[in-house]
This record gives C-alpha cells, sequence and structure tokens, in this order.
C-alpha cells in the first residue's frame, strides 16, 4: 500500500480558540487514509522583508516554512475572514514562502481552501481572495465542492468537537474530493521538490 499523501494544512487564525483550527483539526481525524494533514504553524513566522532575502540571510523560520512547502505533495488551507479578506498572518506566510523571485515553493502544489465562519456565509469573500492569490502562485486548487463553513459556534461543542453530522459528512466529502484532485494533478509517486533539486544540482 503506498504511503499517503503528505498534506500542510496551514490555519490563517492565531487565536487559541479559533473555530478555523477547530475545524482543521477535525479534519485531520476525517481523512481517508491515503491522506496525512500536518498542521504547519506560523504564529512565529516574521514579516516578510525582501531586503534579508537580498543579503543571504533569510530568517531561519522562512527558511523552514519553504522547505516544509516543498516536501509536501498538497496544500490545504484553512482561513477565517477578515474585513472581506484573509487575516494578515495567511498572507505574509504565502508571501515568505513564495520568495525569493524564481523559488516559489507552492507553485505546482495542489490545493485547497476551506473557509470558516461564525456568520451565515462561511468565509466566502476570504475564501475567494485567497483563490486569486493561489492562481498567481500557480497552485492548481480544487474547484468543487467549495468549502465554506458558515455557523461555526453551532456544530462544535464546548470541548471543540464538531458534533454536526451534516458537516462532518461534507467534510469527509470534501477530502475524499481533495485526494482525488491530487492524484489528478501528481498522478504518480515522485522526489520532493528538495529532492529533485539537489538531484539537478539546484
Amino acid at each position: 500500500m503506498p504511503a499517503p499523501r503528505d498534506v500542510a494544512v496551514l490555519i490563517g487564525s492565531l487565536r487559541k480558540a479559533s473555530f478555523t483550527r477547530k475545524i482543521a483539526l477535525a479534519m485531520q481525524q476525517l481523512a481517508p487514509p491515503s491522506l496525512q494533514l500536518s498542521i504547519v504553524e506560523i504564529r512565529d513566522l516574521p514579516l516578510y522583508d525582501q531586503d534579508l532575502d537580498d543579503e543571504g540571510r533569510p530568517a531561519a523560520a522562512w527558511v523552514s516554512l519553504r522547505n516544509r512547502i516543498l516536501d509536501a505533495d498538497a496544500v490545504l488551507f484553512a482561513t477565517p475572514e477578515y474585513n472581506r479578506s484573509v487575516p494578515g498572518v495567511l498572507k505574509n506566510a504565502i508571501d515568505a514562502a513564495s520568495r525569493p523571485y524564481g523559488k516559489n515553493a507552492w507553485a505546482g502544489k495542489p490545493a485547497a481552501v476551506v473557509s470558516v465562519s461564525p456568520g451565515a456565509i462561511g468565509g466566502f469573500a476570504a475564501n475567494h481572495h485567497l483563490r486569486q492569490s493561489l492562481v498567481f502562485l500557480d497552485m492548481p486548487v480544487l474547484q468543487q465542492p467549495e468549502a465554506y463553513i458558515g455557523n461555526a459556534a453551532k456544530i462544535l461543542d464546548a470541548s471543540g468537537q464538531l458534533v454536526d453530522a451534516s458537516t462532518r459528512d461534507f467534510l469527509k466529502g470534501f477530502l475524499v474530493s481533495f485526494e482525488r484532485w491530487i492524484a489528478r494533478v501528481n498522478p504518480v509517486e515522485r522526489p520532493t521538490a528538495r529532492a529533485t533539486e539537489a538531484l539537478i544540482g539546484g
């Protein structure tokens, strides 16, 4: 049996009791055996400053994030909506791993977006704003089903467990669709991006 696909999960909220984090944790449990969802923490990632890259002294956290994304088979973005867009912490992570110029770690990685909100529309604006960036980053993004998880406070219990059966079923189906999308974009197992770079002397 082939090893599960390594899916890096980026969460766009730093709040400890974040609804978005709770949904991401639930998705870890709901994922099919062929997917291994691993949360990539971005809390301590410094703001991106191109001068440091230009001077050959990038922040260690940027390098770590870039390498983690290069090694991943796919990326799942889980985001709340702040002011009709994505939180700055998530945008900073996207920017940091897209640089330096010509070494975009995101390129070619199959991706999916889940937006989470206590409101009824489920972070629709953030979801689509994020997708604009992912198109530019050359990330093939799962189109259907779209995932807008609304009324988050009502579908999670006091301990943060997902208790709404219809949402559980939807997320299971979403992850199965993502699994198929990853297989479609990357139909065969291949070396990690860093291993490939090493082979060609990159």
